[in-house]
């Protein structure tokens, strides 16, 4: 299982992943989950997966085969698509293709999905977020939700509905990721460390802004207690 997050917000798209990859209790393993497709000042894509291994590094494969393909088009390569909703919708293809095509090798009950959160802007046009399902289907963030999670995400998601609005600044919406991340790390095992985070600033059209955060970091360590000892203090002042 993973956790990924993104935020689309007024200054920007902020965006999160976890790297842990488990295939039972004894095989844990760690592999990115975020990917960034740039055309500094042109355009600028990120894609984080969740779900099966297979599924998520065969359709990632394929989209990169498709953008260095000579014979590439609007119509294949997210990097020539003239939308963001058409890149949504390549990629959605692309997943659907990939996870219909491992079922068939698969028995029934060994079926694998994976979904995918994909994030960007290209010159000109808006910035979008968007989830694409395991069908190839999807939905975008809009004003009243300006987030969205795939894999573990219940145990990160109070924070971002309490806090996080279209107003809210890069600075905070940082803060509001890394505690719903941490939230997620302190109460499911299958979420883990080492963390990708991005940051992109509006009209920008590249990445301004990546970090990768691991085990032991203390940047990070400082702020799960603040926010730990935050809760605490507010638990105790609150009466019944």
């Amino acid at each position: 299982m993973t956790y990924c997050v993104g935020l689309l917000l007024n200054a920007g798209i902020v965006c999160l992943s976890d790297t842990r990859t488990n295939a039972g209790l004894d095989n844990i393993s760690t592999y990115r989950k975020m990917f960034t497709f740039e055309d500094p000042g042109e355009r600028v894509i990120v894609i984080m997966t969740a779900g099966s291994l297979s599924v998520s590094q065969t359709t990632l494969a394929q989209l990169r085969e498709a953008i260095e393909a000579p014979d590439a088009t609007e119509e294949t390569s997210i990097m020539l698509a003239p939308t963001l909703l058409q890149v949504a919708g390549i990629v959605g293809n692309r997943l659907a293709a990939v996870r219909e095509e491992i079922d068939h090798k698969l028995s029934a009950s060994q079926g694998a999905s994976a979904s995918m959160i994909v994030a960007g802007q290209r010159r000109g046009g808006a910035m979008r977020l968007f989830l694409i399902y395991p069908e190839g289907n999807f939905i975008e963030a809009t004003e009243d939700t300006p987030f969205l999670q795939i894999g573990e995400h219940k145990y990160g998601k109070p924070i971002l509905d309490r806090v996080v609005r279209p107003d809210t600044s890069l600075a905070d919406a940082q803060k509001a990721v890394l505690l719903s991340m941490d939230s997620t790390l302190r109460s499911n095992l299958s979420v883990g460390m080492p963390l990708d985070l991005c940051v992109i600033e509006r009209d920008a059209c590249r990445v301004g802004h990546r970090r990768r955060i691991e085990a032991g970091d203390p940047q990070f360590r400082a702020m799960s207690e603040a926010w730990s000892n935050a809760l605490r203090e507010g638990f105790a002042r609150i009466s019944v």
